[in-house]
């Protein structure tokens, strides 16, 4: 999960605005695996899928270096289709081990979703220690 602090400005936010991020780092490769879970798929296919998740414009050479990399780390591998009407196509599939890191990704969520549900909690309430200070 992201522990990204906020950040100061960018080519697209002004100096003195913070930007904060979404995202888990390296959320992409938890949606891939998910994706792959529910059903064998290709790189185009993955990058369709992945826009439910937010992923709206994401670099296809991104994509098929994270494939690749997953594949060396033995989470996915991939064989190649051959089709007579189109193009041999890389199909990917998820490993047990994969399988074993989406259960990890999924854990790691479910403790950061409690974590957005208190802080969400709390903002939306009364700030803890709020009726012993209103004496003051």
């Amino acid at each position: 999960m992201s522990n990204e602090n906020p950040k100061r400005g960018s080519a697209t936010t002004p100096a003195n605005t913070f930007r904060v991020e979404y995202r888990p780092t390296n959320w992409l490769e938890a949606v891939i695996l998910l994706s792959l879970r529910q059903r064998n798929s290709y790189g185009y296919e993955l990058m369709g899928r992945a826009r439910m998740f937010g992923f709206e414009a994401i670099n296809t050479g991104t994509l098929y270096r994270m494939l690749r990399r997953m594949e060396n780390e033995g989470v996915v591998e991939s064989s190649w289709v051959y089709s007579e009407s189109g193009p041999a196509r890389r199909m990917y599939n998820i490993t047990g081990p994969g399988d074993a890191q989406l259960k990890i990704w999924v854990k790691s969520m479910e403790r950061y979703q409690g974590s957005v549900a208190d802080f969400l909690n709390l903002y939306g309430g009364k700030p803890p220690y709020a009726e012993e200070n209103e004496d003051d």
